[in-house]
């Protein structure tokens, strides 16, 4: 039996907004869900860019003590510099069993309002296949509307990274948008907000709506995926 397959999506937006300091996705949000997943799926890594998607320096810095992160940092560059373009999924989501979107601030800019991202999610939907997200990923899935009309999320429980874990790192001014605000509009009061920089994971519609709030959120999220995909773990100290 071949293995499931897993989409992982980076951005492509390089910089916190228009202020020229450097961004991107965050490190540990797809080392720690990738290295838990991989034993077991294949995955496959797009942006909306394809090529290389940027990662944010800050998080290689801020995960100088995680040695997982790091020997992937220096050993597995390949994954994310030689990433597919989203439209070269489209059409394809019955190949696969789950859609991830990793944080960072770069989806706050571009996955936000990306049509092809938006398009790619509702066949994920339309085939009851997984859509999971964590921190600032969850912006992928704000604007998106199904065939009915309706969010996405609507009367969905949900979350993401919070308004005070924002206002902590001092980037509320450079976003776009307030995604926990967003996130509990769309949703309809839903937003669930966990312990600042403690792991909260939000599992909805049948498993098949996965989130998490924050960086620290990240394993619980790929667990959670494991689980969706494969039923309760046999093992979870193998995780």
């Amino acid at each position: 039996m071949p293995q499931p397959k897993v989409v992982f999506v980076l951005t492509s937006h390089n910089q916190l907004g228009n202020t020229g300091k450097p961004s991107g996705w965050y490190l540990p949000e797809l080392v720690h869900p990738y290295e838990i997943l991989a034993p077991y799926v294949q995955i496959v890594i797009a942006s909306p860019n394809g090529g290389e998607a940027p990662l944010d320096p800050g998080s290689v810095d801020a995960s100088k003590d995680d040695a997982q992160s790091q020997n992937f940092f220096i050993n597995k560059s390949a994954l994310w510099k030689n990433t597919q373009t989203l439209s070269s999924l489209l059409g394809h989501a019955n190949e696969f069993e789950a859609i991830f979107f990793v944080g960072g601030h770069g989806p706050m800019f571009d996955l936000a309002t990306n049509k092809i991202a938006h398009n790619l999610v509702n066949e994920f939907y339309d085939n009851n296949k997984i859509i999971a997200a964590v921190c600032h990923g969850p912006a992928a899935l704000v604007n998106v509307r199904l065939g009915s009309g309706l969010s996405l999320l609507d009367g969905q429980r949900v979350t993401g990274i919070s308004n005070s874990e924002e206002e902590i790192e001092q980037v509320t001014s450079f976003m776009p948008f307030k995604l926990e605000n967003e996130l509990n509009r769309v949703s309809g009061g839903k937003y669930e907000k966990g312990s600042e920089w403690e792991e909260n994971v939000v599992v909805a519609r049948g498993e098949r709506l996965i989130t998490g709030q924050n960086p620290a959120s990240a394993a619980g999220v790929g667990k959670a995926i494991y689980e969706a995909i494969f039923g309760e773990l046999k093992s979870k100290r193998d995780l």
